[in-house]
């Protein structure tokens, strides 16, 4: 059964273990854009631990705004900001220098909405995993769709994701295992083993 997802910013383990174990994805668009949640942040392991890498965006509660409507706030600079922190927590991985150039045209290209932004990183990630997954998009919001496993509640921030297998981190040693951080921290730690992980997780 496909699973139904929203896009989100270098999306954590648990959206990539719902892909790889469904036969195909169909990624959310038509819903409204909520604030405090994975769509425009990432969750790295730094030298102090848990790090949040947010994407600035131009929003306000008080109109309701669709999420592919969401404009990105381009006047800092970010993008070298997000670069500059994945270096400083990945540099000493197994894999950063093997996947880092494939990532770069997130960092060099400038992206207008948050969900272009979204799409484009998932699509590259596939790449990098070599993953084969079909993926469709909604055409209507429906809040509680037929034939589809929903897996929406993951772009909540408040979600815990205890089943995942611990990996070895970077800074294990010294903070320990963190769970269900980006999917950036089991690539660059596992790299070509990412996937073999994924399918071994239990959705």
């Amino acid at each position: 059964m496909s699973c139904l997802l929203h896009p989100t910013y270098f999306p954590n383990v648990a959206h990539f273990v719902a892909m790889v174990n469904s036969d195909g994805v169909i990624f959310e668009v038509c819903d409204n854009y909520q604030k405090q949640s994975f769509r425009n942040r990432a969750e790295i392991y730094s030298a102090n631990g848990k790090l949040a890498l947010t994407v600035p965006v131009s929003y306000t509660q008080k109109n309701r705004q669709l999420y592919k409507d969401v404009a990105i706030a381009n006047d800092g600079l970010w993008q070298q900001q997000h670069l500059k922190s994945l270096q400083s927590a990945y540099s000493m991985s197994p894999f950063y220098e093997y996947y880092i150039d494939d990532l770069m045209p997130l960092f060099e290209n400038q992206f207008d909405f948050i969900l272009d932004l979204n799409l484009n990183c998932i699509e590259i990630l596939k790449d990098c995993l070599q993953l084969e997954i079909n993926v469709t998009k909604t055409k209507v919001f429906e809040k509680d769709p037929d034939q589809v496993t929903d897996f929406r509640n993951l772009v909540n921030r408040n979600y815990k994701a205890e089943t995942l297998s611990p990996y070895t981190q970077v800074f294990t040693d010294k903070h320990g295992f963190i769970t269900n951080l980006s999917i950036l921290d089991l690539l660059f730690n596992k790299g070509p083993n990412t996937e073999l992980y994924l399918q071994k997780q239990k959705p």
